[in-house]
């Protein structure tokens, strides 16, 4: 019986070698798979809610265009300052991405976060891989995500708590004082305890548990629990965390919402409404408070509600209060829907796969 050699005759030429080409054609392929889903996901979802487009469409006469092209860009600036208080903190710790590119992975991440269920957790997971792929470390990443996302709730905090002192005695009324004053010491405690986590014990001890947590359920990351916390908290020494960039956060963040107010305010300009001025801060301030809840999508139905019933509360028209908030509503989160899918679509094709050593 003759026995067939398993060793390569002298002169064979090596065939072709699965490598990392193939690896990477798979996770490409595997993104666009998952993207198809999400869309579709998104699209159904979306589509089951398309009662509230249909009744702000047919609320809508007699618009002033150029008011709502005003709106539009105010939007797309708002998006912009959010990308520009991303950039200055990955910048604090060594890496500087460009703003048009942050400003589209925004987008992405807002529509992303907006459209599917569990939408922030996609979103955050959607913004880590990004920002992973354009060389920024997980510690940076999930850094930079956090204080964010930190920054623009104090900031959103403060319009409300602004918007209370204006609107005096009168929000109680409507059952806001205690809700915002919760919100206000919620984040308080948040800020004393990022500040605090960094160099205390108890911070490191509850890190140490939560990577252990991480490994058990996802085996990662990899490596003694103790190790990867220290290495974590060595590279965050090196983040510069300066007063002018910590302000220059704040600033933008206020720019962010103070941007998608105004395009509130133009939006009863385009109905041709007067502005309920004395309530204005405290009813978006709720408003956006409802619609980071997770409870609808976006706050659907729940930011219309909110905002209409607290502005006519202080002095709006009704039928021009509903008018004014549903055309904000179809600019800040229906068109910038569109324009967030797009600029997934986009981000996708220009980077084709992830590398080997991202996840």
């Amino acid at each position: 019986m003759n026995r067939v050699s398993s060793d390569p005759p002298q002169n064979a030429q090596p065939g072709p070698q699965p490598g990392p080409r193939w690896s990477g054609r798979a996770w490409d392929i595997l993104g666009w798979v998952v993207g198809i889903a999400a869309a579709a996901i998104a699209f159904d979802v979306l589509f089951g809610r398309r009662g509230e487009l249909s009744t702000a469409l047919s609320s809508l006469e007699h618009l002033r265009i150029p008011w709502i092209l005003i709106a539009v860009v105010a939007e797309l600036a708002s998006i912009g300052a959010y990308a520009a208080m991303t950039r200055g903190l990955l910048k604090a710790g060594g890496v500087d991405i460009g703003l048009s590119q942050l400003t589209g992975i925004t987008l992405a991440a807002n529509a992303i976060q907006n459209s599917l269920p569990a939408g922030p957790a996609w979103s955050t997971i959607y913004a880590y891989r990004q920002f992973r792929r354009r060389g920024a470390d997980a510690v940076l990443v999930g850094w930079t995500l956090a204080i964010s996302l930190l920054v623009a709730f104090t900031a959103l905090a403060l319009i409300a708590l602004v918007g209370l002192v204006a609107s005096e005695s009168q929000a109680s009324s409507l059952d806001l004082v205690r809700v915002i004053l919760v919100v206000a010491v919620v984040i308080l405690a948040l800020v004393i305890a990022a500040r605090q986590g960094l160099v205390s014990l108890p911070g490191r001890r509850v890190a140490v548990r939560a990577v252990r947590l991480a490994q058990r359920l996802t085996r990662h990351p990899r490596g003694e629990a103790d190790a990867v916390v220290e290495q974590a908290f060595e590279r965050l020494r090196v983040v510069r965390l300066t007063k002018a960039t910590l302000g220059a956060a704040a600033a933008w963040a206020l720019a962010n919402w103070g941007l998608d107010l105004m395009a509130l305010v133009v939006a009863f300009a385009a109905v041709g409404a007067k502005v309920p001025w004395r309530g204005l801060l405290l009813a978006y301030g709720a408003g956006q408070l409802a619609a980071n809840l997770p409870v609808t999508l976006g706050g659907l139905g729940v930011v219309e509600g909110s905002l209409t019933v607290a502005l006519v509360f202080y002095g709006g028209a009704e039928a021009s209060t509903v008018a004014a908030v549903l055309l904000y509503r179809l600019v800040s989160f229906w068109f910038m829907l569109v324009v967030g899918w797009l600029a997934a679509l986009a981000i996708r094709i220009r980077t084709p796969g992830a590398e080997p050593g991202i996840r």
